[in-house]
C-alpha cells in the first residue's frame, strides 16, 4: 500500500487484535476469503436495481454475485426470499419499517437499557421519532416476560412488534411471540443480528416460518462482513410494481423499500463477501463452531459466577454474558478500562433497571464468538475468567495490569487470527 500512514494503522489494528482477546459479543474475526472479496474490484461497479432489472449496463457479473448471495441466504435460513443489499443492520431495520408501516404507526420493541437496540424504538432514533414507539422491558430476573408483553400489546395495539436484542443472554420463544403478534394483528419482526450464526448452526431456535420478517447483520456470530440480510416468505418479488401490504407481498414490499425507497446502488464487494460468509456457514464445521461458541460462553459464565460475579439471568444460553458489577463495587466503565489495559476488550453496558447512566453503567457485556473463531475452547475459559477477575480486582494497580497484559499477549499470540492462517 502506498499510503504508508493508513498501512501502519491497519497493521497496528491487526497487532492489537492478535495480541489481545476480543470479547465484545457483536464482534468477530472474518476469514481471509471474506476480506479478499471485500477488497476486490467489485467495489468499482454501480448496479442500482436488482439482477435482471438494473439501471446500469455491465452488470452481468454482479448479477451472478448477488444471485449467489441470495440463493445461499435462502437455503441457509430456510426462506424463499432474501434481500442482500442492506448496507448494515440499522438501514435494513429502517427498510422493514418503511415497507410495512406509515409514519406515526405504533411500534413495540425492547427498551435499549434492557438489552434492545436503538432501531427498536429509542426515542431519539428514527424508530422513535418517525413512529409512535412503545417499549417493553425484561422482568426483574432479566428474562423476557411473555405474559407482560401480551398484556402490553393488547393495551397498546402496535402495528409491529420488534423482537431481538444486543444484550439478552437467553433463548427466544418464537411461537409465544407469534401468538402475541397475532393477538393484536401486528407484524412480527425478528432481529436476529446477534444470534444468526447460532440459528444456522442449529444451537438456537429459528424464527423462519414464524416471524413475518427476519433481519440480521452478517458479521457478529455469522462471521462475515458488515452488511445485512432481510429474509421473508411470500410470492416472487416484482420490485418494479407497487404492492399492497399483505404477507404474500412481503418480498416485493421489502425489495421496494430498499430501492427505490431508501438506498441507491448496492455495495457489490460487500455482497460478494456476504456470499463467501454464507458459503462458509453452510459447511458442516460451522455447526461445530456455533456449538463451541455456546459451550465456551456457558463455561465462562460458570467460572465467573464461581468468582462471585452477578450474571443477569444467572447465566447464558447463547454467545454473550451480561454482568452486573454492583456487588463488586465497580462501574462498567471502570471494568472496561481495566480489562482494556490488560488486553481484554469488552464494553460497558446497562443492566435491567440500572440506576446508573448509560456512559457509566453498572455492567459489562462480553462474549465468546471471536475467541472461538481463534480456536479457544472450554478449558481456556478457565484462564480467561481468572484474568478477567484479576484485572477488575486490580483495576487501580497499573503494575499488576501491566503484568497481566504480558501474560495475555503471550497467550493470545498463540491463537492466530483467521485472516492470518
Amino acid at each position: 500500500m502506498k499510503d504508508k500512514k493508513i498501512a501502519e494503522l491497519i497493521l497496528a489494528e491487526r497487532k492489537r487484535q492478535s495480541e489481545g482477546l476480543e470479547m465484545i459479543p457483536s464482534e468477530n474475526h472474518a476469514s481471509k476469503d471474506v476480506l479478499t472479496a471485500l477488497g476486490s474490484v467489485l467495489t468499482d461497479k454501480y448496479s442500482e436495481g436488482y439482477p435482471g432489472m438494473r439501471y446500469y449496463g455491465g452488470c452481468e457479473v454482479v448479477d451472478q454475485v448477488e444471485n449467489l448471495a441470495r440463493d445461499r441466504a435462502k437455503k441457509l435460513f430456510g426462506v424463499n426470499h432474501a434481500n442482500v443489499q442492506g448496507y448494515s443492520g440499522s438501514p435494513a431495520n429502517q427498510a422493514v419499517y418503511y415497507a410495512l408501516l406509515n409514519p406515526g404507526d405504533k411500534v413495540m420493541g425492547l427498551k435499549l437499557y434492557f438489552g434492545g437496540h436503538m432501531t427498536h424504538g429509542l426515542k431519539v432514533n428514527f424508530s422513535g421519532t418517525i413512529y409512535d414507539s412503545v417499549q417493553y422491558e425484561t422482568g426483574k430476573d432479566g428474562y423476557l416476560d411473555y405474559d407482560a408483553m401480551m398484556k402490553q400489546a393488547k393495551f397498546e395495539q402496535p402495528k409491529m412488534i420488534v423482537v431481538g436484542a444486543t444484550a439478552y443472554p437467553r433463548i427466544y420463544d418464537w411461537k409465544k411471540l407469534r401468538k402475541i403478534a397475532d393477538e393484536v394483528n401486528a407484524w412480527l419482526l425478528a432481529d436476529i443480528s446477534h444470534i444468526a450464526g447460532l440459528v444456522v448452526g442449529g444451537v438456537h431456535p429459528s424464527p423462519a416460518g414464524i416471524a413475518d420478517v427476519i433481519m440480521t447483520t452478517t458479521h457478529k456470530t455469522l462471521r462475515g462482513p458488515r452488511g445485512a440480510l432481510i429474509l421473508c416468505n411470500g410470492n416472487p418479488s416484482t420490485p418494479l410494481k407497487k404492492a399492497e401490504r399483505t404477507k404474500e407481498n412481503l418480498p416485493t414490499l421489502i425489495d421496494r423499500a430498499i430501492i427505490p425507497g431508501l438506498q441507491g446502488g448496492p455495495h457489490n464487494h460487500q455482497t460478494a463477501a456476504i456470499a463467501v460468509a454464507l458459503g462458509e456457514a453452510s459447511q458442516p464445521d460451522f455447526k461445530t463452531y456455533a456449538a463451541q461458541i455456546v459451550r465456551n460462553a456457558k463455561k465462562l459464565a460458570s467460572e465467573l459466577s464461581d468468582r462471585g460475579y452477578n450474571l443477569v439471568t444467572g447465566g447464558t444460553d447463547n454467545h454473550l454474558l451480561l454482568i452486573d458489577l454492583t456487588n463488586k463495587k465497580v462501574t462498567g466503565k471502570e471494568a472496561e478500562d481495566a480489562l482494556g489495559n490488560a488486553g481484554i476488550t469488552v464494553n460497558k453496558n446497562t443492566v435491567p433497571f440500572d440506576p446508573r447512566p448509560p456512559f457509566s453503567p453498572s455492567g459489562i457485556r462480553l462474549g465468546t464468538p471471536a475467541l472461538t473463531s481463534r480456536g479457544l475452547k472450554e478449558d481456556h475459559m478457565v484462564q480467561v475468567a481468572q484474568w478477567i477477575d484479576e484485572a477488575i480486582t486490580n483495576r487501580n494497580n497499573t503494575e499488576k495490569l501491566g503484568e497481566l497484559g504480558k501474560q495475555i499477549k503471550k497467550f493470545a499470540s498463540s491463537f492466530p487470527l483467521p485472516s492470518d492462517r
